[in-house]
């Protein structure tokens, strides 16, 4: 459905993920004019994982594909309305928070930020030059082009260790590259990663530089314990050391952590009355599906408190 003509609205989510697709379907369950916006694919980072076997309901897996088309249907089910745009700026005006996008000014009572977090770039030189000539974030959206290749994965977490075990229905081999001796992701992929045959490990090292012409052909990696610089052959280099939220366009409006991620209580309240905040862009233990979906739940539960106690 989309947006109605008038630019008013009880509840305006930013993002379209687990969390924001939850908040969606509680809000709109519960009557209150919603509004959702979106600027990539409804189901956010969930739409490039290729299986994910940790969602309560499906015994078997279900793709990411599936699961966001699944929430998305549900979510629009109860009159939801949506808009595709990237928001750029949120105002207060007394109780009234102004959203602004590239094309559009909304006006909301209560805002719900989901808008998740992006991978961690590297930074370091090369790899903006050769992004999508063999540095890749997206072990879906890119595993196919590197058939029968031999390539690098970087990280020691979850994120680089399903992304790993995924390439290998492609790779004829790869190595992850990890900063420490030991990895830092749950062990049941641990386990399946140290059984892989096309899987290797470097230990104790970090990646210095991304080289190549037009395209990736090797990575200079360095041992953080002897200090020594060696020159990796590659065919492409998979980054995944960790996440960085996007809530730029929010900076001085709610209280923040180092880092960036939103300062919320146990209600997914932020430190402005009216803005909370759900899912991968606010502080918490573990980023997940599931803890996504339970903030989406949480956040439009108190915002629909918070409404009630207006009136």
């Amino acid at each position: 459905m989309e947006a109605r003509k008038t630019n008013a609205y009880e509840v305006i989510i930013v993002g379209g993920g687990p969390a924001g697709l939850t908040a969606g379907l509680y809000a709109s369950r519960a009557r209150l004019r919603t509004l959702l916006i979106e600027n990539a694919l409804f189901g956010g980072q969930m739409t490039t994982t290729e299986m994910i076997d940790n969602y309560p309901g499906f015994p078997e897996g279900v793709t990411g594909e599936e699961l966001s088309r699944l929430m998305e249907e549900q979510a629009k089910r109860f009159g939801m309305e949506t808009i595709n745009g990237e928001v750029i700026e949120v105002k207060l005006d007394r109780d009234q928070k102004i959203i602004r996008t590239h094309e559009s000014t909304c006006l909301a009572e209560t805002i719900i930020i989901c808008t998740g977090a992006e991978y961690r770039k590297l930074g370091v030189p090369g790899e903006k030059e050769l992004a999508g000539k063999g540095v890749s974030y997206c072990a879906t959206c890119d595993g196919a082009f590197f058939k029968d290749s031999q390539i690098v994965v970087v990280g020691g977490g979850d994120s680089a260790l399903t992304e790993a075990l995924f390439l290998t229905k492609f790779v004829k081999e790869l190595t992850i590259i990890h900063r420490r001796d030991a990895l830092r992701a749950t062990k049941i992929y641990q386990e399946k990663a140290m059984a892989n045959p096309k899987i290797k490990f470097l230990w104790n090292s970090v990646v210095q530089e991304i080289k190549g012409d037009d395209v990736v052909r090797a990575v200079a990696v360095k041992n953080v314990k002897t200090g020594e610089i060696k020159e990796f052959p590659t065919d492409g280099a998979f980054l995944f050391v960790g996440l960085l939220p996007r809530t730029q366009f929010l900076k001085g409006l709610v209280q923040m952590d180092e880092a960036g991620y939103i300062i919320t209580n146990d209600n997914c309240e932020t430190s402005v009355k009216g803005i909370f905040a759900a899912g991968d862009c606010r502080k918490k233990l573990l980023r997940q599906i599931a803890t996504g979906v339970g903030d989406g739940a949480t956040a439009s539960f108190a915002a629909e408190k918070y409404l009630e106690e207006r009136e």
